[in-house]
């Protein structure tokens, strides 16, 4: 009994650990830079985004390990069956596939340049060049592991060096308990401009659209829904305290400061790092620094593990026995997309500006990827007539997917008014009328869902009755 105890403990946490490459994956640079500005431009008012945002993450990716257990297809896979037949299959591939690969290049420019700079806080005196050829060296052997848990083990490694910094650099920075309670459970939107972006912009950074890809691929055949509830639920959580925790160490950057002080201030590693000696000393740089390269260095792994698990999903050929026959070919794309990185790494280019452009970027493919798994987690041929969402779930998802329609909607307003001079929105007003649009799609979208799944339910139990 003593033995069988000691294996289904060891069993718990190497699952945990497995499903730790989820938040490996969501916590790069551009989570840093996000959740450390609001933190420091509104101190804890915005804690509430990341509660929100870590819950959100939690059922999307529960969905896409849920559809692949029951339907033995992933992510790709399933929305390929799912526009079996139809016209629009081949675009909507082609632009699953496209956005996920552009989408993990962007990131990757910030992660690899985010990884940078957290080793510069450390070492200043190290050639950054240096540093991402070091790094670009270690992300390719990463790839090259053929075992997809070897690699999960290996980010899940980081993950809780990441955890520990992250976390230790806000608890020594001693944050105010009540305030931070308030922040988590109370939503407020402060009466300042670009508020509402910046909430967008902490969804965004933590329901990564590629992550929803990679979690279901990573699927193991002997996976239960039981176990992956678990790893996914311990990985996602632990992966929002860590955001939280840096919100927290953002703080610092302002605290005691006027408002109009800090509308004049502009984000950059450097004041975070000159702030964190003065207020908590120079050990803080060291742990934070190493905790960005962390998030930084697991993020550029993940990034093009993701793109090219995604393309594999959907145009992998097998086959009369089941065996890929083209499978090897879409390594090629994870070591284009780690090229792109590195060599923009190498040419040295602002990293804020790239992160913020990699996140913009993301807040365009999101809202597509969340609709499509909305819709094939209430199909019944692919989930199963008993298997399909609960409604629990579907109102997260819906919920979830208006957030998702209004950052998209505003990331494509704000990149159309940055190139027409005529056309400018208020950052609030846009907010405003993003949302109103958004709640119109996506009750549009819910009801066409709904009343497929109710018309497919009743033909396969009529099928079912036949035979």
């Amino acid at each position: 009994m003593k033995f069988k105890a000691l294996n289904r403990i060891k069993s718990r946490i190497l699952n945990i650990l497995f499903w730790s490459i989820i938040s490996a994956a969501f916590i790069g640079p551009g989570t840093v830079t996000t959740a450390t500005k609001a933190g420091a431009d509104f101190q804890f008012q915005l804690l509430w985004a990341l509660s929100f945002s870590t819950l959100a993450c939690l059922v999307l990716q529960e969905a896409s390990a849920r559809s692949t257990i029951y339907s033995g297809m992933n992510l790709g896979q399933a929305i390929k069956y799912h526009y079996m037949g139809k016209r629009a299959q081949v675009p909507v591939l082609i632009l699953i596939v496209g956005a996920i690969i552009l989408g993990c290049a962007a990131y990757e420019t910030g992660n690899i340049l985010g990884s940078v700079e957290g080793i510069s806080l450390v070492f200043p005196k190290l050639d950054k060049r240096l540093i991402v050829g070091v790094i670009a060296l270690i992300a390719g052997f990463a790839l090259s592991f053929k075992s997809m848990r070897t690699i999960a083990n290996f980010m899940g490694s980081f993950v809780f060096v990441m955890g520990f910094t992250f976390i230790t650099t806000a608890v020594m920075s001693h944050p105010p308990v009540s305030e931070i309670a308030h922040g988590l459970v109370m939503p407020s939107f402060p009466d300042t401009p670009g508020a509402g972006l910046l909430v967008l912009g902490l969804v965004g950074t933590t329901v990564v659209p590629y992550d929803l890809f990679l979690g279901s691929s990573v699927v193991q055949k002997d996976t239960t829904v039981t176990d992956m509830r678990i790893g996914i639920s311990v990985a996602v959580i632990l992966g929002g305290f860590i955001s939280m925790a840096i919100l927290c160490v953002g703080t610092e950057m302002t605290r005691g400061f006027t408002p109009e002080a800090v509308k004049n201030l502009e984000f950059s590693y450097k004041l975070l790092s000159n702030t964190l000696v003065l207020n908590i000393g120079q050990w803080a740089v060291y742990v934070f620094g190493f905790g960005m390269f962390a998030a930084g260095f697991t993020s550029a792994i993940t990034s093009p593990l993701a793109s090219a698990l995604t393309a594999r999903s959907i145009f992998e050929k097998k086959d009369a026995e089941g065996n890929s026959k083209n499978g090897n070919r879409f390594q090629w794309i994870a070591y284009a997309v780690l090229l792109i990185g590195v060599t923009l790494g190498f040419l040295q280019i602002k990293p804020v500006p790239a992160i913020v452009a990699a996140q913009a970027f993301n807040g365009l493919i999101l809202p597509f990827v969340a609709v499509f798994l909305f819709m094939v987690v209430n199909n019944p041929e692919i989930m199963g007539v008993k298997h399909v969402n609960g409604w629990f779930s579907n109102v997260f998802m819906i919920i979830v997917t208006w957030v998702t329609l209004v950052l998209g909607i505003v990331n494509v307003t704000k990149a159309v008014s940055s190139t027409i001079e005529d056309f400018q929105i208020a950052p609030d007003k846009l907010f405003g009328m993003a949302a109103v649009l958004a709640f119109v799609i996506t009750v549009v979208i819910s009801i066409h869902i709904f009343r497929k799944r109710k018309r497919e339910i009743q033909q396969l139990l009529q099928q079912q009755i036949e035979t």
